[in-house]
């Protein structure tokens, strides 16, 4: 086939596994044996058998030098060949100039930005791109990286405009969390004030809250800890009510809100309406918080997930809250847990909104309005 199209006239001919069932040392030899026809030849890889990319690295190697693929491997059944690998490795481990410097680093936001064009997820475990590339975990790596990142990571994660990330949980040891918070902007300098916050994380993690994905609420809990949170606001006091109202014959669900708190010294008590507890609970504390801080009123609830801890336990389970929320600009996670979900959701709540808060997020659009 190779011969007929070289013939024909053909510039370049592809050789296409479209069924994605080739393996490495077999794309070689086919390569190598199609090689000596003398036309230029190309690959283009399925990813069926978990190889897309080492076949077409393995038909560079064999003299390839046009290798078809898409960015994040997406297509049919398991994905073609990803895109974002093969040219980072290619730049990064064969040494090829493909990109500009300052393109390459741009691989991982043209990654997340094509995802979002596409409606897809984006792969957490994606390499090079995804949000774990580089994520560390245990303590001892921890500790192995704060000696020499090259111990744990096989390239720096700036030069595909990737970050390092520092996951917090009941495995992270005094180096992780030093890490973590200086990642966060605060350093914990004193040895045992160190290990009180590596305990006190590990004793939560125990009752059930997890800061892997909730980065706002440890920077929280750092800053108590470490008497470096001016709380901005304080609560006295939230219920919730719910009921089914029938208007005009259809039966409606509807919840309030009654919250108390203090901001900047004034007392607000108000009530707030909203499609369910959560809702209702959202729309009290921005009414309540709004007369001191306008900027809440930008803030918006993106996401919100739950999950039940100890299933066994039925209807008196453990269950852990994550919220996820943006001021249009910044995006941040918070957690909650109790055996009561409403009050789980307040705990992630309150936490999104001092978060938010302590940052200073909104605060120019507000003062703009």
């Amino acid at each position: 086939v190779v011969r007929t199209a070289a013939e024909a006239g053909a510039e370049v001919v592809v050789l296409c596994d479209t069924n994605g069932g080739m393996l490495p040392n077999w794309m070689g030899d086919v390569v190598s044996a199609a090689a000596g026809i003398g036309v230029d030849l190309g690959v283009h890889c399925h990813n069926d058998s978990g190889c897309a990319v080492a076949n077409s690295l393995a038909a560079v190697d064999a003299g390839v030098m046009h290798v078809q693929g898409t960015v994040n491997g997406y297509g049919e059944r398991t994905g073609n060949m990803d895109l974002t690998t093969l040219i980072a490795d290619l730049q990064l481990k064969y040494g090829w100039p493909l990109l500009a410097d300052r393109q390459l680093a741009e691989l991982t936001h043209t990654s997340h930005a094509i995802a979002d064009i596409a409606n897809q997820p984006h792969l957490t475990r994606q390499p090079y791109v995804g949000h774990s590339a580089f994520a560390h975990k245990a303590g001892l790596h921890a500790s192995a990286i704060k000696v020499n990142e090259d111990l744990y990571q096989h390239t720096q994660p700036e030069l595909v405009g990737n970050d390092m990330r520092m996951l917090i949980s009941n495995m992270s040891g005094r180096a992780s969390v030093q890490i973590k918070a200086a990642q966060l902007g605060l350093e914990i300098t004193d040895r045992e004030l160190a290990g009180q916050v590596t305990d006190m994380i590990k004793q939560r993690e125990a009752d059930g809250y997890s800061y892997e994905a909730a980065d706002a609420s440890f920077e929280l809990l750092v800053r108590s800890m470490t008497s470096q949170l001016n709380e901005p606001f304080e609560l006295i006091s939230w219920r919730v009510l719910t009921e089914e109202n029938t208007d005009e014959g259809v039966p409606r669900d509807s919840s309030e809100a009654t919250v108390k708190l203090v901001a900047k010294g004034e007392r607000q008590l108000v009530i707030g309406e909203g499609n369910g507890p959560v809702n209702a609970l959202g729309q009290g504390i921005v009414k309540a918080l709004t007369p001191a801080y306008p900027q809440v009123a930008g803030y918006e609830l993106v996401d919100y997930r739950v999950r039940i801890l100890d299933e066994v336990r039925g209807t008196d389970a453990t269950v852990r809250v994550l919220i996820d929320t943006s001021d249009g600009v910044h995006g941040w996670t918070t957690v909650g847990v109790g055996t009561n979900v409403i009050e789980a959701s307040w705990e992630a709540l309150a936490d999104a909104y001092t978060y938010g808060l302590v940052k200073g997020y909104g605060l120019v659009e507000a003062e703009s309005r």
